[in-house]
């Protein structure tokens, strides 16, 4: 199953608490909130180009599965990280305390980020 495309963002959970738990300033996470962010992956084999765009602020990263690679966090804060495959529609890494899940399911992609007790759900679909 191949995860290339571009996703905009219908729904969350927790983003408030969550970017608060990761020390986002407060005006970030008011700007943050409400828009629509939007999600393009491209996927070359085991080689992932992640672009996400909410408003002006761009995260890019790049990572090839099961090798280990630097990732830039929400924070701007750049950790090591290892991504792997699980399945053939689900890839999961640890960075820094944080567990993210990113599972594809047709033309749904749910994105759930763990911190301790905190969950932090996006799910976005196929445009």
């Amino acid at each position: 199953m191949s995860f290339t495309g571009k996703y905009e963002l219908q729904s969350q959970e927790n983003f408030e608490p969550f970017m608060k738990a990761l020390g986002l300033p407060d005006d970030q996470i008011q700007k943050g909130k409400d828009i629509k962010s939007i999600s393009e992956i491209v996927q070359d084999g085991k080689k992932f180009k992640i672009t996400v765009t909410t408003g002006s602020k761009v995260l890019h990263n790049e990572f090839t599965i099961g090798e280990e690679c630097e990732m830039e966090m929400l924070t701007g804060e750049k950790v090591k990280a290892v991504v792997q495959l699980e399945g053939n529609n689900r890839l999961v890494a640890n960075l820094k305390g944080l567990k993210s899940v990113t599972e594809l399911n047709g033309d749904t992609i749910t994105n759930t980020m763990t911190m301790g007790d905190l969950t932090y759900k996006r799910i976005s679909k196929r445009i």
